[in-house]
């Protein structure tokens, strides 16, 4: 097993106890919430007459079901007017802190999280939300979790897990112009498969993740769970703690020279084990784009579809029924390819670096004839700033809609959904059947860059032609 790292250090100091079952049980620094995960969780609270043990150790926010268009209440939806009525009740009852609409920090809980300070290294952090990978982009330690274990955290501040193994992913080089995070996850969820990480923590090391900013770091930590590894961590550093100080919550005078020294403390060991190790160059990384119905069937935007023959026998019947569905014939180019919607944002790439990437690709062009094209914000502070800076007017003349805060189409728990066989670039993290809102709708993951120069093209570009 391994040793002296980020993972075995940050375990041990949250270490409740070993239950009977041989789990651990752990104790959870910070709890985020919203509107889809949470009733029921409360509901069960309730029917046992229990209390949120540590209420000022969860906040509270509205994402996947807000529309990104029309937010007045009640909300056109009965479904998403009544997770919203009770998520308002739970918080107010619970003495929970909520960012709602119009706070000036509602958003989706990866984007406010970060930005507010209360993401901070050493922590363990737990979500009902598979993406809460996110937050391991700090050096914490951040868990998606069930419903179930939404009511054991409220309950107790506690999880009972297995401690995982851990990997080290190491990307070393520089990226070139036009490869970004987002490809450097694709090609990584690519190479070591969907399952790959199962039963694992991803460490991201080498100079690659060294030189990125912590939006990128973010958008690779986002995407572990779809390398099937059950968190992502990158160790903190001054890049870490530059980007948290002054933030809201983030520790004040002494107590910030104090909290620096631990954080640092807390970075894997120059001699630490790990249980595997994988290494990849820079260099070798391109543009990625996804063409099946999995985050790891992704390929370079130069590349073509692979064929049967190309594939493993392990992932043939899988190729099979993406080439099917997406209606993708192998050995085609995958550039070139009609596309009906652009969606940039999500938690994965709706922040501030996203949507200026996204901007200088969409400035003084046009979106194509016939596109629907869209840039919904990660956070309300995410848009506030975008608009100081008038990336919204770029997009608008540019013909993009300018939304508000909110999951949307990630997931399509909202308005914003495909319609029928329409094909999709999107800079969010899951091109699974349905995922976007309509059960023959088809989507292609990319970068924001990426999902803009679709915008302007009608079909998927090498955004390194625009740039």
């Amino acid at each position: 097993m391994s040793k002296g790292t980020l993972f075995d250090k940050v375990w041990d100091l949250h270490t409740v106890g070993t239950l009977p079952s041989g789990q651990t049980q752990l104790f959870i620094g910070l709890h985020l919430i919203h509107e889809v995960t949470s009733p029921q969780a409360f509901a069960m609270l309730r029917d046992r007459g229990l209390k949120v043990m540590f209420p000022e150790r969860t906040v509270a926010t509205v994402d996947h079901i807000i529309p990104t268009e029309n937010q007045a209440r009640p909300f056109v939806d009965d479904l998403a007017e009544e997770m919203m009525q009770a998520l308002e009740q739970n918080t107010q009852t619970n003495g929970i802190t909520f960012y709602n609409i119009g706070s000036g920090n509602q958003g989706i809980v990866h984007v406010i999280a970060p930005e507010q300070g209360l993401t901070q290294p050493g922590m363990t952090i737990a979500c009902g939300d598979s993406h809460t990978s996110t937050h391991g982009a700090f050096g914490a330690i951040a868990f998606g979790i069930g419903t179930s274990q939404v009511r054991d955290v409220l309950a107790s501040q506690t999880l009972a897990l297995s401690k995982l193994k851990v990997r080290k992913v190491e990307v070393n080089g520089k990226l070139v112009p036009g490869v970004y995070a987002k490809d450097v996850i694709l090609h990584i969820i690519r190479k070591l498969g969907v399952t790959g990480g199962v039963g694992y923590a991803y460490e991201f090391a080498g100079t690659t993740f060294e030189q990125m900013s912590m939006e990128e770091r973010m958008t690779v930590c986002n995407m572990a769970i779809e390398g099937g590894a059950r968190c992502g961590y990158v160790n903190p550093d001054q890049v870490t703690f530059d980007y948290l100080k002054g933030r809201d919550a983030a520790p004040k005078g002494a107590e910030w020279d104090k909290a620096v020294t631990w954080w640092q403390s807390i970075r894997s060991n120059a001699d630490a084990e790990y249980d595997d190790v994988v290494i990849f160059d820079a260099a070798e990384i391109a543009p990625t784009i996804t063409w099946g119905i999995t985050p790891g069937q992704g390929i370079a935007v130069n590349e073509s579809i692979p064929t049967p023959e190309a594939l493993s026998e392990n992932d043939r019947e899988l190729a099979a029924e993406a080439y099917q569905y997406m209606d993708l014939a192998p050995g085609t180019p995958i550039q070139g390819t009609k596309i009906d919607v652009c969606f940039i944002g999500s938690c994965t790439n709706g922040r501030m670096s996203d949507l200026r990437e996204a901007a200088k690709v969409a400035k003084g062009r046009h979106v194509a004839e016939g596109i629907k094209a869209f840039v919904v914000p990660g956070s309300e502070r995410v848009k506030q700033e975008a608009e100081a800076e008038g990336l919204d007017k770029i997009f608008e003349a540019a013909g993009f809609e300018w939304r508000e805060a909110g999951c949307s189409m990630c997931l399509a728990m909202n308005p914003d959904k495909l319609q029928g066989r329409q094909i999709s670039a999107s800079s969010s993290n899951r091109n699974f059947k349905g995922r976007q809102g309509s059960a023959s709708g088809r989507t292609l993951l990319m970068s924001p860059a990426m999902v803009a120069a679709a915008a302007i093209t009608g079909t998927v570009t090498d955004v390194r032609t625009l740039l």
